[in-house]
């Protein structure tokens, strides 16, 4: 490797959760999957710490507690210590959590070739240079650059810089302001909070309750992001964005790909259309794509899977991935001592404070509000900004778009779908805005109609379509499918988000020519 390309990554800066990360922290070494957590770290206490004679355990007090080091207890963290509060973060896993290990940052890295490959081989000139499989060794070395090896000691020297401490073990609530860490050696530690305790620990993957399930380890997207080679064959059995993502990755990573899907479509969750050329593109990729089948039976046979469907077929596979929800982390955590139900999510209010307590907050995709990292990161900067402020006992502006609410979570949640084409969207569909009784109307645009599409590659397909509220004359949700719109949709989530009137966006020219230059289109199509 060349000392420039050596330069060049060393100074890297990545933003994971919200905090930068440079090349450095991460090792280079490529072997093994994902690994266990190093023994507990020794936490400094910023406050008065005292031994319980009658437990022998250590007592320690903080302003606040937070449960989990994913990239949404992380932000908490940031935001309770840039204000001033001392702060105990509990890990049982790695710092950084799913995102960072076994979802975006593994999954994306898994994609990008993929996209890319297919992006280039639409452009004349550069098409038959890439006609050839995927240098699947490699694309999986470079995932496991981007998670460190599944080490997160870049993860915790950050913590360390905020001067918050890291607990390492398993947390668990018991009782009000009360959090007892259990430590890898069996140590137990008692965190108290002066003022609160959030709740950061997320999901987990959901398997349905099929006999004999367990014996077949099946895949969950863990395996499915961290697998170190690429299995023969696969089945996927789900249509949302795990199972749409790894569909896309693990055929073009030279995987049989068959995706069980138990509805009428995918991405069941966006606009029809989405789902509809994603599938198509999925088809045209090899995907054996199979809509109204439900997996009846899951056998390992002499190490083969055997998948029987509800229609009576028989698929093998060497692997099958199951991306069939999530559920919340919460069944382990104490919830029973402060009067909440163990495995529960927890309901919040837009600051993010659990309902009936003053002192509990929910963040993240425990709250069940929008299972999304960078919404739940939205959140965490809110919980910890009104975490700071009832400290101070400073006003909290919880009206909507207040500093202190997250206000966003219910009408302005945008997400990007890594599939070839991509699908981003923010805000409500068509469906849900009529559903929540807006009087809306919906506008819809070829990407064909852009010059930018024709240029970015030949024989560009995708559609684009803005939700417009009649009585406000502002955007309820867009929704572009395509090529490269993931970088697209952030224009729209302003749009959205800052309820810019239609009289306005006139006035925001796309440059020419650009993909941007769609919603020129779209608002051309809308006056008529």
């Amino acid at each position: 490797m060349s000392s420039t390309v050596l330069l060049m990554r060393a100074s890297l800066f990545l933003t994971w959760g919200g905090r930068p990360w440079t090349g450095r922290n991460r090792p280079h070494n490529m072997s093994g999957r994902a690994g266990i957590p190093p023994p507990t770290r020794v936490a400094r206490a910023h406050a008065t710490g005292k031994t319980d004679p009658m437990t022998e355990t250590e007592s320690i007090a903080y302003d606040v507690v937070v449960l989990g080091a994913g990239p949404v207890g992380e932000n908490v963290a940031d935001r309770t210590r840039a204000a001033g509060l001392t702060t105990a973060v509990v890990e049982s896993e790695l710092v950084g959590g799913e995102c960072s290990y076994w979802a975006c940052m593994p999954s994306k890295a898994l994609l990008r070739p993929v996209i890319a490959q297919a992006d280039a081989r639409r452009l004349p000139g550069l098409a038959q240079s890439v006609q050839g499989p995927l240098d699947t060794p490699a694309v999986l070395a470079r995932r496991n650059y981007f998670t460190s090896n599944w080490k997160d000691d870049g993860q915790v020297a950050w913590l360390d810089g905020i001067s918050a401490d890291l607990y390492r073990g398993h947390g668990r609530l018991a009782g009000p302001r009360t959090v007892t860490v259990t430590g890898p050696d069996g140590t137990l530690t008692t965190l108290t909070a002066r003022h609160a305790v959030a709740v950061a620990t997320g999901t987990r993957a959901q398997l349905p309750d099929l006999p004999g399930l367990a014996a077949v380890k099946p895949w969950t997207s863990r395996e499915a992001t961290s697998a170190q080679e690429a299995p023969g064959r696969l089945i996927v059995v789900g249509g949302g964005v795990v199972a749409t993502e790894m569909a896309t990755a693990w055929q073009a990573l030279g995987s049989r790909v068959t995706l069980l899907v138990r509805g009428k479509g995918l991405l069941n969750r966006m606009e029809p259309f989405a789902g509809e050329l994603v599938a198509a593109s999925l088809a045209e990729a090899g995907v054996d794509v199979r809509t109204g089948t439900s997996v009846e039976s899951v056998t390992r046979e002499n190490g083969t899977v055997v998948a029987v469907t509800d229609a009576g077929d028989r698929i093998e596979a060497d692997e099958i991935l199951f991306a069939t929800g999530r559920v919340p982390h919460t069944d382990d955590i104490g919830l029973g001592t402060v009067g909440l139900e163990p495995g529960s999510w927890l309901s919040a209010d837009d600051t993010l404070l659990v309902e009936g307590t003053d002192w509990l907050y929910a963040v993240g995709d425990v709250n069940h509000r929008a299972l999304l990292t960078h919404q739940g990161k939205y959140q965490a900067r809110i919980a910890g900004a009104a975490i700071a402020a009832r400290a101070a006992d400073t006003p909290v502006l919880d009206e909507p778009w207040g500093a202190h609410a997250a206000t966003a979570d219910h009408g302005a949640v945008p997400q990007v779908v890594f599939t070839e084409p991509e699908a981003a969207a923010v805000g409500l569909s068509l469906a849900e805005a009529e559903q929540a009784g807006h009087r809306v109307r919906a506008v819809d645009v070829e990407f064909s109609s852009v010059a930018g599409a024709g240029l970015y590659a030949d024989g560009y397909q995708g559609r684009a379509r803005m939700v417009v509220d009649l009585d406000g004359e502002i955007l309820r949700g867009v929704t572009f499918v395509g090529p490269g719109v993931g970088e697209l949709i952030h224009s729209a989530t302003i749009a959205v988000a800052g309820q810019v009137p239609i009289s306005r966006l006139w006035h925001a020219v796309p440059s020419y020519p650009t993909l941007s230059e769609v919603w020129l289109r779209l608002l051309e199509a809308y006056r008529g």
